[in-house]
């Protein structure tokens, strides 16, 4: 069925086979899959009296399974309890970045990249205005990446070209012949500048011009844009634009689940009102006139009966489709345990093993949008500031250094138990007595745990708490 469903979204020639697949896994993602269906669930009949067979209709049960396994590990990878810090020896970069993260509300960027890029990939475009970092998320179906031949992981350019309205350029401020006609919008961004070009119909053979009011000069050395790719690495398809797709082990299933209980429904619907079977000897042999709200009339021997539709047909969808959830979420390692199994609560580390799974795909994405993306967009952010003068909160910064180390740390999965908590106590003050490990790192221990935001003041502070406890006790 959904090989049928992908057969009926219509196919532009003029755009590569990427552009396609992209939005077939666009449309699961945002429920829109079913938007090409001409028919309601329930219309069983066309207008001329017709038969409606299932695949033209659109299902009435619509159950998001790829979206839900989507926004749950997404929650585990950047929500506000799971976002991770910047973390550098140099203390200026670490709390200039710290600001920056705040100022521009960088967990809600992230956030919707890591939604959007679960279809193969996601672009973040970082932009320098009057001195303020301004972070954009730029989906990808219509970019094309080049990289750097000599750096296969640097990014060379990024060419953006897709059809638009006449209609909708010049309410944009473009000055167009025809408003009816499709025209090219194309944009590049290179290690130097931003290149806008002006609008060509799509029938002209004529190369675009460069639109040089729009045209900037970032200066930056490096492309603007940091290209993030979904579950990098485990792609099989060769191709060097997307990862893998986070869902789409699950969408036939997610399909067929949607068919099954919007059948069940219909059942029971059905079973609601009992379908009258009338014999008619008059009538010719062959003849049948059916249809949900009438009678059935055939022709054989002068009888009349009640159709009910027995109850065990829709428990045995139900645990069909029970089945098919269990092997979907399996799959494409989404969450399979049951709130009304967990009876008592549970410890942090007790959570982990129950989800595994989840936090195996939550996991495998810190790789994608941690160190592939929010650190190489914080580098990035290091650089421009070499060439802007950066405002954070409104005061101005000096220059980062390049060359200062940047790494991420992440916080558990789960909050911990008091008792997680007072074990913790009892080990890392083990390990600072015996002096296998500084107090400023066991205060970085258990930042997350205890919401420690500015650990170099619990440092002074604990100094001098030591330093008046000592003294009261001389």
């Amino acid at each position: 069925m959904f090989d049928t469903l992908c057969d009926s979204i219509p196919r532009d020639r003029d755009y590569p086979d990427r552009v396609r697949k992209l939005t077939i896994l666009n449309r699961v993602l945002d429920g829109t899959l079913y938007d090409v269906l001409p028919y309601h669930f329930h219309e069983e009949r066309s207008e001329a009296g017709e038969y409606i067979p299932l695949r033209q209709r659109r299902p009435s049960v619509r159950y998001p399974l790829c979206r839900i396994v989507v926004e749950d590990s997404v929650a585990l990878l950047f929500s506000e309890g799971h976002f991770p810090t910047i973390d550098s020896p140099d203390q200026a970069v670490r709390a200039v970045l710290a600001n920056i993260i705040k100022e521009t509300r960088l967990n809600l960027t992230m956030t919707d990249a890591a939604m959007r890029g679960a279809t193969g990939s996601v672009a973040l475009l970082l932009r320098v205005l009057q001195g303020r970092i301004f972070i954009d998320v730029l989906d990808t179906i219509y970019l094309t990446p080049t990289w750097d031949p000599t750096a296969p992981d640097t990014l060379a350019r990024v060419d953006e070209r897709y059809k638009v309205s006449g209609a909708d350029l010049c309410r944009n401020g473009y000055e167009i012949d025809d408003p009816d006609a499709q025209y090219w919008f194309a944009r590049t961004w290179d290690t130097d500048s931003e290149t806008w070009f002006l609008p060509t119909p799509v029938d002209s053979p004529l190369p675009p011009l460069i639109d040089t009011a729009r045209s900037v000069s970032h200066r930056l050395g490096a492309v603007p844009i940091i290209w993030i790719r979904n579950l990098h690495g485990v792609s099989t398809s060769g191709d060097t634009a997307d990862g893998a797709c986070t869902f789409s082990a699950a969408m036939h299933s997610q399909v067929e689940i949607d068919y099954q209980l919007s059948q069940v429904g219909r059942g029971l619907k059905y079973s609601s009102d009992p379908t009258l079977l009338l014999k008619d000897p008059a009538l010719p042999d062959g003849a049948l006139i059916r249809g949900a709200g009438n009678a059935l009339v055939v022709s054989e021997k002068g009888d009349a009966r009640l159709l009910e539709i027995a109850g065990s047909a829709s428990t045995a969808v139900i645990e069909y489709v029970r089945t098919l959830r269990e092997l979907a979420l399996e799959s494409i390692h989404g969450n399979r345990a049951s709130p009304e199994r967990i009876t008592a609560a549970q410890s942090g580390r007790a959570l982990e093993l129950l989800n595994q799974g989840l936090i195996w795909l939550a996991d495998n994405l810190r790789i994608s949008y941690g160190e592939a993306g929010l650190l190489q967009l914080a580098r990035l952010v290091v650089r421009a500031s070499q060439v802007y003068t950066i405002k954070v909160f409104g005061q101005d910064i000096a220059p980062l250094d390049p060359s200062a180390p940047l790494s991420l740390k992440w916080p558990r999965w789960y909050p911990t138990s008091a008792d997680d908590r007072q074990k913790d106590v009892q080990s890392l003050t083990a390990l600072v007595t015996t002096g296998c490990i500084s107090r400023a790192t066991a205060l970085k221990v258990i930042a997350g745990c205890y919401d420690l935001e500015f650990i170099e003041d619990e440092i002074a502070s604990a100094t001098l708490d030591d330093t008046a406890r000592d003294q009261n006790g001389s």
